[in-house]
């Protein structure tokens, strides 16, 4: 009985947030976003790009372009709208150079928020089937925005370790 209640909070609390998530909400956060990550970008130098952490990890612009894929396949699914890399992964095919992957970075914020500008509140609040889930467009927006914070907070980590002090958190 107390998994029951606890789902059925969960999915109002999920509802409520999902609701809340207006289209104008949603394209103030990714323009704040994209300015977010822009200056995490400037702030490593060039030679840094293809640094990694350890032999195992994604070098800085891998990240970033990884960021950028997700930010394709994401605002693609949700907007209906063709992914403009399809099968071009930004992560395999986009110089490891500060200018390649700030465009690529850029651009894929671009093809979000024009991605969500072209929708309405209703088709925000579509449900589809997405990672076996039923979800809101919204939610999966969220999701995506996750997504992209994650990966852009993990790069904190090579700006330090290349003696730079990371960009100030911008929440508003």
């Amino acid at each position: 009985m107390k998994h029951l209640v606890l789902f059925f909070m969960l999915a109002a609390s999920t509802f409520t947030i999902a609701k809340a998530q207006n289209k104008d909400q949603i394209i103030a956060d990714w323009r704040r976003a994209k300015v977010y990550t822009k200056a995490y970008l400037d702030a490593m130098p060039e030679n840094g790009f293809g640094f990694k952490p350890t032999p195992e990890m994604r070098s800085f612009a891998a990240q970033m372009l990884h960021l950028a894929d997700a930010n394709y396949t994401f605002a693609s699914t949700v907007s209906g709208k063709p992914n403009p890399l399809a099968k071009n992964s930004a992560e395999k095919n986009v110089a490891q150079t500060k200018e390649a992957t700030t465009k690529a970075v850029m651009d894929s914020y671009d093809f979000v928020i024009n991605s969500v500008q072209e929708m309405t509140n209703e088709q925000l609040a579509e449900v589809i089937k997405f990672a076996g889930r039923d979800l809101t467009k919204a939610v999966i927006l969220s999701k995506a925005f996750e997504h992209q914070t994650h990966h852009r907070g993990q790069t904190v980590v090579y700006l330090r370790l290349k003696g730079v002090t990371p960009p100030a958190e911008m929440l508003f």
